[in-house]
């Protein structure tokens, strides 16, 4: 298994408003590429003051193949609409770890 990470730390006053649209918006979009079998958002619980508040969003893949299908066909589509609804209020930085 292939998990795709992202970790966004977001504005604290728009923390509730962007896990709202990711349940609603990105990460249905996401498993309709049916590439992903299945994802989580998780809030951190232990985090530095950084002024935001910090979340994971999981993406699990059965293969490599599938991963690197959905980064060239799908994974740009959604950066650009969470970077057009939320521009400027978080930064994000991705990681791929796989399951042994």
């Amino acid at each position: 298994m292939i998990l795709y990470n992202t970790t966004y730390s977001v504005a604290t006053e728009i923390a509730d408003d962007w896990v709202r649209w990711m349940k609603r918006f990105y990460l249905p979009a996401a498993i309709a590429t049916e590439l992903p079998v299945s994802y989580k958002i998780l809030r951190l619980l232990t985090e530095l003051d950084n002024g935001g508040t910090t979340f994971s969003v999981q993406l699990d893949f059965t293969t490599r193949a599938d991963y690197e299908t959905y980064l060239e066909h799908h994974a740009d589509t959604l950066r650009q609409r969470i970077q057009h609804r939320f521009s400027g209020q978080f930064v994000s930085f991705d990681t791929l770890l796989q399951e042994e």
